[in-house]
């Protein structure tokens, strides 16, 4: 999870954030050297008298500031099109898990079992104990297996929400009316955190998310009980 003094992304617990990381990487390296390149050329400019005749021509200069750019621009459009197409695919899901907005707690149900579902609120201050994230931890955590293809469905029930876990590299809309659906895969165990993104009224930022990544023998026990 993120604290105070974290300014960069959060490990990654999936495979689609780490791709995501690596394309921010590669994109702020690009940055790095259009930002060096333009202004070595203006303390140029500005420090130094003389001028190019050649180049007052414009002929060359101006072949060499457009295709430039457009090259450097298709080293960041290529990479981020192949990452919106990752983000999109939904492949073969072992485990479908459908979420559910609420103002302003979250519902799961897990679909492919008979009557699993619960409520997620957060914990209130006076309820909380001494190793629980204020304003972070919930009542029920939702309980997810590692290495599994997971799919979820997010739908809402009365405003639009969005359903956020940044370790994942997960931001869904959750829309009344809507169902929207995203996959994932989480690959190391933990407790991830998220909130909701988007405004959603007066408590909007009394609604966190908390994911818990379990190997398939705990989460199988975890649903045994569940289910009694």
């Amino acid at each position: 999870m993120a604290t105070w003094s974290h300014i960069l992304f959060q490990d990654s617990a999936s495979p689609t954030m780490e791709q995501m990381i690596f394309f921010h990487d590669h994109t702020m390296i690009i940055l790095t050297l259009i930002t060096t390149l333009v202004g070595y050329m203006m303390m140029n400019i500005m420090y130094n008298s003389f001028t190019n005749r050649v180049l007052l021509e414009g002929q060359e200069i101006e072949t060499f500031w457009t295709i430039i750019p457009a090259l450097m621009l298709i080293f960041i459009a290529l990479p981020s099109l192949r990452l919106l197409y990752l983000m999109d695919e939904i492949n073969n899901p072992t485990l479908t898990m459908k979420t559910i907005g609420h103002q302003w707690y979250w519902s799961y149900e897990y679909s492919d079992f008979t009557s699993i579902e619960f409520d997620s609120y957060m914990i209130p201050d006076q309820s909380m104990n001494s190793f629980s994230f204020r304003l972070l931890d919930v009542d029920n955590r939702t309980i997810l297996p590692m290495n599994t293809q997971i799919r979820i469905m997010i739908t809402a029930a009365d405003v639009i929400h969005a359903w956020t876990i940044p370790a994942l590299g997960m931001k869904i809309d959750a829309i009344p009316g809507r169902l929207n659906q995203a996959s994932t895969m989480i690959n190391r165990p933990g407790l991830f955190f998220g909130q909701c993104s988007e405004i959603c009224g007066a408590n909007h930022s009394f609604m966190p998310i908390v994911i818990e990544s379990v190997n398939t023998n705990t989460f199988i026990k975890w649903m045994n009980s569940m289910s009694q």
